[in-house]
């Protein structure tokens, strides 16, 4: 089923590392904004590199911007629907001085800068799924120890591609997961990462409840119904167009395979309804001022 030929990143926002705020604002020192010229829907990969004090972003949409701008989840924000689905690529360079940890801090400055964005913070109460713990514990092990993993000199890349075989998505500093043939698997991923990842797969936000700290490998095998519908969810929300037919699909559709393969590593969701912060969009250029 060629329903998802780029699985992008995810909303990289949703999984990027939670940078420090107690700072003034910086600004990158020059920035490029470009349309991106690989299409979405012809298998492109995308992602963040951030390399010293050279970082370049792929066929990213706006909507992904402002998500990592602002560390929200893109379901979080509420904005027109070309902002989730423009492409654009950016490079920049970090100004001496300037630790690439305010990576957010700078990509704010550039979207108020270069695309006039202007938003506003409410609360909204959405229909979650809770991760918890099941009963009887936890049964996955902890990831094996990786060297590489706390190598924070090391260029930070967050990368995902797609195709009709499956999705890869490289998470950096030793984290990564895939969904093809059936199963997803996740390498040394936290629980709020893996809260964040799923989400992309299923018909609801997930929030992390689990209150564990380490980080883990996970291989969960789902049915070929369910894996047709998660495909579906996550293109919905990589902002891939989709089919009529397709879309259809998700009416009524559950995921019950992922549920007991997150029974049997003693994992449980719980649906609910929380009050999450939101972002609104209520303004923005479409097109970003000149370089």
């Amino acid at each position: 089923m060629n329903v998802i030929k780029a699985l992008l990143v995810f909303g990289a926002c949703g999984v990027a590392p939670a940078f420090a705020q107690n700072t003034p604002r910086p600004e990158f020192e020059v920035a490029t904004i470009r349309p991106s010229a690989q299409g979405i829907q012809d298998g492109a990969t995308a992602g963040v590199r951030i390399d010293g004090a050279q970082v370049r972003c792929a066929a990213l949409t706006l909507k992904d911007y402002i998500g990592m701008a602002y560390r929200i989840k893109l379901y979080q924000i509420s904005a027109p629907d070309w902002i989730g689905s423009d492409r654009f690529d950016i490079a920049a360079t970090i100004p001496a001085g300037v630790p690439p940890a305010q990576f957010p801090e700078m990509m704010q400055r550039l979207l108020e800068d270069r695309f006039q964005v202007k938003i506003h913070r409410e609360k909204k109460d959405f229909p979650v799924y809770v991760l918890e713990v099941a009963k009887g514990g936890l049964k996955a092990q902890e990831s094996a120890p990786d060297p590489n993993a706390a190598d924070t000199k090391a260029p930070l890349a967050i990368a995902g591609s797609g195709s009709a075989q499956g999705i890869s998505v490289n998470l950096g500093r030793g984290s990564s997961y895939s969904f093809a043939n059936n199963k997803f698997e996740a390498n040394r991923v936290d629980m709020p990462t893996l809260a964040a990842v799923l989400e992309r797969f299923v018909d609801r936000p997930i929030v992390d409840m689990t209150d564990l700290t380490g980080h883990y490998d996970f291989a969960l095998p789902v049915t070929d119904e369910d894996y047709r519908v998660m495909l579906i969810h996550a293109g919905v929300n990589a902002g891939v167009s989709l089919p009529p037919q397709a879309l259809r699909l998700l009416d009524g559709a559950s995921t019950p395979s992922l549920f007991d393969a997150l029974q049997k590593v003693g994992l449980r969701l719980d649906a609910r309804k929380s009050p999450l912060d939101m972002i609104v969009v209520d303004d923005s250029r479409k097109t970003p001022t000149e370089n």
